[in-house]
């Protein structure tokens, strides 16, 4: 009883953590996203918000843990509000960095879509339905900052961004399932996951693309 407490509690511990690094990472993403579209302070603030809870919110609905821990828990809201300050008012710092917004979304993602699965895992979900939930997770930040800003989502362009959280998430269940320790298998699933999506960005790497076909000719005489 005593160690299946200390590892229920140990998971809780380590999903509040990945959530709260995820949360300022994909904040960060946003609201730099919005700096770059001169949004106005209360635009950047707000896809800094929705760019860092949206893949938690529907996590936490889908799996009932209601209400949402990014509503529920005030440090989510206060952790997205200094991430959008700090790029308002130090953008120029954030900037320096090489690809800043491509590299918050991909650790952001990559701490999403571990937590993503952990939790799926402590709610007894099964393995193949907690990768899927790790990876909408993941995925969910980044679709909402791009549809707010009437982009497409990246999750559906040809650069590798799902398959990236979901197999960072496929770590974390596969690990689960051979019983290693939980903080190796998150681990190890976020370096996937974060590899991967930089290594697709900097090398070009993508999913087969759908082929424009010649439209039929016309029956009109």
């Amino acid at each position: 009883m005593l160690e299946a407490h200390a590892t229920a509690e140990l998971l809780h511990t380590l999903v509040l953590i990945l959530d709260l690094c995820g949360t300022f990472a994909f904040a960060l993403s946003g609201a730099m996203a919005g700096i770059r579209r001169r949004l106005d302070i209360f635009g950047v603030l707000v896809l800094s918000f929705a760019a860092s809870t949206s893949g938690g919110i529907a996590r936490d609905l889908l799996i009932g843990a209601v209400p949402p821990a990014a509503l529920e828990d005030w440090r989510y809201l206060a952790v997205s509000l200094v991430a959008g300050l700090l790029c308002f008012f130090w953008s120029s710092l954030i900037e320096g960095l090489r690809n800043p917004v491509r590299m918050l979304d991909a650790v952001g993602l990559a701490l999403f879509a571990v937590a993503g699965a952990e939790k799926a895992l402590a709610f007894g979900l099964s393995p193949v339905m907690a990768a899927l939930l790790g990876m909408l997770t993941g995925i969910g930040g980044g679709v909402a900052r791009d549809v707010l800003l009437a982009e497409i989502p990246a999750v559906l362009r040809s650069d590798l961004y799902a398959v990236a959280a979901l197999a960072g998430a496929a770590v974390v269940v596969g690990g689960s399932l051979l019983h290693f320790p939980i903080v190796a298998t998150a681990l190890g699933g976020g370096l996937v996951c974060f590899c991967l999506r930089m290594l697709a960005i900097r090398r070009g790497w993508h999913l087969p693309v759908a082929r424009e076909t010649d439209a039929p000719p016309s029956s009109d005489r």
